[in-house]
């Protein structure tokens, strides 16, 4: 019965088209920048004959390859054609032939995959996992897609560099499928450094910023309250994180209340949920129901690879955190792993389960210092009782009835009395520890650095209004010593002569003329007034006694 003929897929008509185009290239073609040739169709080199054949051996059968080009015929036995379907060489199967097994199927393309040869891929190292074997797992990926690889032991060795999670890398290896799972995966055989990959330069730098504001300082960091009442938790619903912190609040703190707020912790619009939810917390605590107001926030989510936590490295949720009135506790991860949230948060828990711990560590305490005490006071109560036992069966004759039952009587009088004092005893334990409590937290709240660093600026303050005021004091006394300087020194300058009419002569060597004895008839003179200089002759010159004459 003939089949109908089949249309081809869109797969196999891209690899029809390359071939088609593969005709056109050169014998020898080389790896370009995109891609390498013969992943998805055969190099356009000629065709050299391979067939398989069966070798004879002392009690064994196996298959190899003869190499070189063979003309004669062979015939192939069935056992053949199955070892030579995994080598690459695939007879068409109809509906009609025997389908494939899944292991034959995987095992095929293991072995079309292994025949392509060395392939150069560039790509980011992420969920690097070494194991106990020596040999080394990780997925290179890049923007739009991500293949498993191995690294075996022997070239792990040879390795003079430590790869990582983030690490951006040029590597040479083969292509292959992991049959187990039918998984790609490529087999390293070399591996070289090409520097920080994208997500771990972009946290880099984003955590470098967010340090020169100043968010990472530990002067903002705000201490948690020791007995919370309650706390709001921002994690998901659906997976194990909430069930453990439930789990250890309920053990350590039964009377804590946790207000959890559903959110995404992975993938697209994650940080928005969770910086919604820690906006929520916050406007709650401003004007909302009393018995929804929290006392601190907890961002909690489990561990996971870099991708998984790249929502807690977002930019606009570390500002969220930061402007968030009440302390955050970021318990993202496990112990390894460090966020962005992390470095913003108020406190950064390694587990969700830490934090749990962290939040109910001073309940925890006190309860378990009154459980201490309580079961002290039993096995004193006890051993008592087990001593007046002891001693009333020591005394059974029936003489010493009435006295043993007088004995009993005051006995009892006493264990009520010592029940009170008991029940005194514990009252003042637990009025001790109150009191050992308050003052502890006094003690923590002279301590609190922002007290400390108010009082500091207060301080400064005095100090720079001080100096202030002293440097105007002196600034004024300078001036007013400068202006009365140079009032006295106005008055003796000889230009203040001048200003009031007078005028000074000099000779023409410069020389001041002090007397009419220093000038002779017909000599110039320079005679200088307040404003300007006039050049003059002498005429005559005359004495003191003749300028009196002239005058009478």
């Amino acid at each position: 019965m003939e089949r109908e003929p089949v249309a081809p897929s869109l797969a196999q008509l891209h690899v029809q088209r390359n071939r088609a185009r593969q005709a056109k290239w050169s014998a020898e073609p080389t790896a370009d920048a995109l891609g390498q040739f013969g992943l998805l169709f055969e190099a356009p080199a000629p065709p050299v004959v391979e067939p398989i054949v069966e070798v004879a051996a002392a009690e064994t059968r196996s298959v190899a390859p003869v190499p070189g080009p063979v003309t004669a015929s062979v015939e192939v036995a069935p056992e053949v054609v199955r070892v030579a379907e995994r080598a690459g060489v695939l007879p068409e199967r109809t509906r009609d032939d025997a389908p494939w097994t899944v292991g034959e199927l995987v095992g095929t393309l293991r072995g079309r995959l292994e025949n392509h040869g060395t392939v150069w891929v560039v790509g980011e190292i992420c969920n690097f996992r070494p194991a106990q074997s020596g040999h080394v797992y990780f997925t290179l990926k890049d923007g739009a897609a991500q293949v498993g690889a191995v690294l075996f032991r022997r070239q792990a060795a040879m390795l003079r560099w430590q790869p990582g999670d983030g690490a951006a890398v040029l590597l040479r290896g083969r292509l292959s499928v992991f049959e187990g799972r039918g998984q790609l995966q490529l087999i390293a055989e070399m591996l070289e450094p090409r520097g920080a990959g994208a997500l771990q330069v972009q946290f880099e730098q984003l955590k470098a910023k967010l340090r020169d504001e100043g968010l990472f300082d530990a002067e903002r960091k705000r201490a948690l309250p020791a007995f919370p009442r309650r706390v709001g938790v921002v994690t998901s619903v659906q997976g194990a994180v909430i069930r453990d912190i439930v789990t250890v609040c309920r053990r350590r703190h039964g009377c804590m209340n946790l207000l959890v707020y559903p959110a995404a912790v992975q993938g697209t619009g994650a940080a928005v949920e969770i910086a919604a939810g820690i906006r929520y917390f916050n406007r709650v605590a401003e004007g909302g129901q009393p018995s929804q107001v929290v006392d601190l926030i907890v961002l909690a989510r489990g561990g996971g690879s870099a991708e998984d936590l790249a929502a807690f490295n977002e930019e606009a949720l570390a500002r969220t955190i930061a402007a968030s009135h009440l302390p955050v506790v970021s318990a993202v991860g496990h112990e390894t792993d460090f966020t962005i949230a992390d470095f913003v948060a108020d406190l950064r828990a390694a587990t969700p389960s830490a934090a749990a711990e962290m939040i109910t560590e001073s309940q925890h305490r006190v309860e378990e210092r009154l459980q201490a005490l309580e079961s002290r006071l039993y096995r004193a109560v006890r051993f008592q009782q087990m001593s007046a036992r002891q001693r009333f069966t020591r005394l059974a004759t029936a003489g010493v009835l009435q006295r043993t039952q007088d004995g009993i009587e005051r006995r009892q009088q006493r264990v009520d009395m010592l029940s009170e004092r008991l029940e005194r005893a514990s009252i003042d334990v637990r009025r001790q520890a109150a009191d050992r409590l308050r003052r502890l937290d006094a003690r923590l709240q002279r301590q609190d650095v922002r007290a400390q660093l108010q009082h500091a600026r207060t301080v400064l303050r005095s100090r720079v209004d001080r100096l202030e005021k002293l440097g105007a004091g002196l600034t004024v006394r300078s001036k007013h010593r400068l202006e009365s300087a140079s009032a006295r020194l106005g008055a003796l300058s000889p230009l203040a002569v001048l200003d009031r009419g007078y005028a000074l002569a000099f000779t023409e060597g410069g020389a001041i003329v002090r007397s009419a004895e220093q000038l002779t008839a017909g000599e110039r003179i320079v005679t200088r007034f307040a404003s300007g200089s006039a050049v003059a002759r002498v005429e005559e010159i005359r004495s003191r006694e003749e300028r009196g004459k002239d005058g009478a």
